[in-house]
């Protein structure tokens, strides 16, 4: 019993040793962890603490607004403004299920462009602290958000771009889209003036509180950001809205697949109107089936001209003295070019003729005729000199050049059918200034939508810019009469205006298809007027028609109707002579 007792007492001092050496060891480890921690990287500690607490915010600069006016008066009508929104956005780090997080939203997302993937992708991003998922929702879009419920679902005010005029302008302006970049000018002159129109951001660059509230003390350090530049438009706000409205009835009256009409001053080549169908609302750009409406097709698109390109073969030759007004030759109906037959559109041959007939009955052979009296090579240069093959480098982004590359090529046969407009591309803003050039006197000029800039407080007023100057006065005011003639005794009548000289040409282009032609066309009229002081050059262009054969009967009325609003808008009086 004694011995029992004296084991279990060493047992017990062991113990209490051992104990008491752990804990000392212990200590001396903690003691030396807390001095690493104070004393060793007490500057780290200071650094990541202030590095959690340090904050720079961004201050969206106020994006340049886009205006238009009248003829008349000096008032300013937006075309492109902002206003305030709401933004949806989550935070991921919050979402606890993703999976159903996003059965919840998909729903609500769809109709602002986003699937079921990226919405998931976004969702699972557990470490992320901001997706946006919605731009522009007004507050009754935002409602369905917020009654989800949804932990990690926030929402916040934001400056959207706004069009009051919705797709009046869309092919001009282009949109703001949202990208992962943030907010970028996309197609148009948004797309075009993005540097200009987005501004300088400003920053605030301080400390917060564990709230990530500023803390509003010495510390915070405001850069002032700068506005974005306002722009001012060469179009014409009445005439816009009167033009667009009527390119959209002929195209449903004669089921056209779309068209376009531009307006130009020939004297400067400021753009009064340009419009094209189909058009889109950029407001609800995300909401097209086709992003190719995006495109300008008076600047995007290239096509055989056909006969509105007789003109330009008519006034080299004329330029160069090669043929006058009454020239003559024999017209058989048919030019035969090696293995290849070229008629007239009408298969008619029309014996002797001038060269006003050639213009008045649109014949191929007759612009055949006047090609070969200056050659294939000057033809080339004159075809260049009026601004084809070429960008015009107005501000729109995606100008295509169209081409002219067949004039290049040896053999008679692509100069004789690019005299008629055939085998050589153009596109509808190279057409319209090519003709300003015959109203103006001869001078090819730069087209231009932008008026003025204004950048605070300096104003950038757009000059005219002549190009090149292919034509003579004298060869102007001939070829201006003979498409006088075009429009009053020959196919163009319906493109007159009572009590005026108006000048111009049709033209019904066949298009290509498979390495020929198929029956799908595309009817244009181009001219200008009054022809003594033109006030404008103006190109309408209908894209495959099903009713009306000719343009004639399709594009040449709507450019008389057109012509007529603009002298009545530019109180333009008739000519006292007619």
């Amino acid at each position: 019993m004694t011995s029992y007792s004296s084991s279990k007492k060493s047992n017990s001092a062991t113990r209490a040793k051992f104990i008491i050496g752990a804990v000392f060891i212990f200590g001396v480890i903690l003691i030396y962890r807390l001095a690493d921690l104070q004393l060793i990287n007490t500057q780290e500690i200071q650094a990541s603490a202030a590095r959690q607490q340090s904050t720079v915010r961004i201050l969206p600069a106020e994006r340049g607004k886009i205006f238009y006016k009248e003829r008349i008066g000096d008032e300013e009508f937006p075309v492109a403004t902002n206003r305030s929104y709401n933004q949806v956005f989550i935070i991921p780090k919050d979402i606890q299920d993703p999976i159903k997080a996003a059965e919840k939203l998909l729903p609500l997302v769809e109709p602002y462009g986003l699937d079921e993937e990226t919405l998931l992708f976004r969702l699972s991003k557990q470490n992320d602290i901001y997706e946006p998922l919605a731009h522009k929702l007004t507050d009754e879009e935002l409602e369905p958000f917020i009654g989800l419920d949804l932990i990690g679902l926030e929402s916040e005010d934001e400056k959207a771009r706004f069009y009051p005029d919705a797709d009046l302008l869309a092919h001009i302006t282009g949109f703001v889209g949202v990208s992962e970049q943030g907010k970028v000018g996309q197609y148009g002159l948004e797309g075009f003036f993005e540097n200009e129109l987005k501004g300088k951001d400003g920053l605030i660059e301080g400390k917060t509180d564990i709230f990530g509230r500023l803390i509003q003390t010495g510390t915070l350090k405001r850069t002032q950001g700068e506005p974005g530049d306002d722009l001012l438009l060469t179009i014409q706000r009445t005439l816009q809205a009167y033009v667009c409205r009527k390119l959209d009835e002929k195209i449903e009256q004669i089921r056209a697949a779309g068209g376009s009409v531009i307006i130009v001053n020939p004297d400067t080549g400021a753009i009064l109107a340009m419009c094209s169908s189909p058009s889109f609302d950029p407001n609800n750009y995300n909401q097209v089936e086709d992003i190719s409406v995006y495109m300008n097709p008076a600047v995007s698109s290239s096509y055989e001209p056909g006969s509105i390109f007789k003109p330009f073969t008519m006034a080299a030759a004329i330029n160069e003295k090669a043929v006058t007004s009454d020239t003559t030759y024999i017209d058989e109906g048919v030019e035969e070019i090696g293995k290849y037959k070229i008629r007239n559109s009408d298969n008619k041959a029309h014996g002797e003729v001038n060269m006003v007939t050639v213009l008045d009955e649109s014949l191929n052979t007759g612009a055949i005729f006047v090609q070969r009296q200056i050659g294939n090579e000057k033809f080339k240069d004159y075809v260049e000199k009026f601004g084809f093959g070429r960008t015009t480098d107005i501000e729109l982004g995606n100008e295509v050049s169209g081409n002219i590359s067949s004039l290049y090529k040896d053999g008679d046969i692509y100069a004789a059918t690019g005299s008629f407009g055939q085998g050589i591309t153009v596109t509808p803003i190279q057409m319209v200034m090519a003709y300003a050039a015959i109203a103006n006197g001869g001078k090819l000029m730069q087209p231009y939508l932008i008026a003025q800039r204004q950048r605070q407080d300096k104003t950038i007023v757009t000059e005219p810019v002549q190009i090149d100057e292919p034509i003579s006065v004298q060869a102007s005011t001939i070829i201006s009469g003979m498409l006088v003639s075009v429009v009053r005794a020959g196919h163009a009548i319906s493109a007159g205006v009572e009590g005026y000289y108006i000048a111009g040409k049709t033209g019904t282009a066949q298009v290509a298809e498979g390495g020929g032609y198929g029956s799908k066309t595309i009817h244009s009229f181009a001219g200008f007027g009054p022809v003594d002081e033109p006030v404008f050059a103006m190109l309408v262009k209908l894209d495959y028609p099903q009713y009306g054969a000719w343009a004639a009967n399709t594009a040449a009325p709507l450019f008389g109707e057109l012509a007529k609003f603009i002298l009545q808008y530019y109180e333009i009086p008739p000519d006292e002579a007619i």
